[in-house]
């Protein structure tokens, strides 16, 4: 499924790579704060993520969740799509699945706001996301 952009959702700003060329993993919605994520990965992440049932991503790999507050869709009713972006949180894996590197970035234009190395719980989470069912 494919998310459709308005052009205030682009991300712009310091990230490493753009996420949205990557294959998306999953995604989700928190309707309390009126945010959609889309978690996204390279073609590492996401062979393992359809294929493996445990969170040890191989070396390579990266996740990105892409985080945007959520606005009413001017072209379907009831629809929702994504707005600006808030946040982009990028696990990257080193060497083995206990060696990863977290960044978090935020405002706009993005800037980085946080860099952890394993182990942090956040960037355990991302790694603990299964891959959305496809049919």
């Amino acid at each position: 499924m494919a998310t459709r952009l308005n052009e205030d959702a682009a991300l712009v700003g310091d990230l490493p790579s753009n996420p949205l060329k990557e294959k998306v993993i999953t995604s989700w919605f928190d309707r309390k704060i009126g945010t959609m994520s889309t978690l996204y990965g390279n073609d590492a992440a996401i062979q393992h993520a359809r294929n493996a049932a445990t969170a040890d991503y191989p070396d390579g790999s990266v996740l990105s969740l892409v985080t945007w507050k959520e606005q009413e869709d001017p072209r379907w009713f009831g629809g929702k799509i994504p707005q600006k972006p808030t946040s982009v949180e990028i696990v990257t894996v080193h060497g083995t699945p206990d060696h990863y590197v977290y960044q978090r970035f935020e405002s706009s234009p993005l800037k980085k706001v946080d860099e952890r190395s394993a182990p942090y719980d956040r960037a355990a989470y991302l790694l603990n996301q299964r891959a959305a069912v496809m049919p």
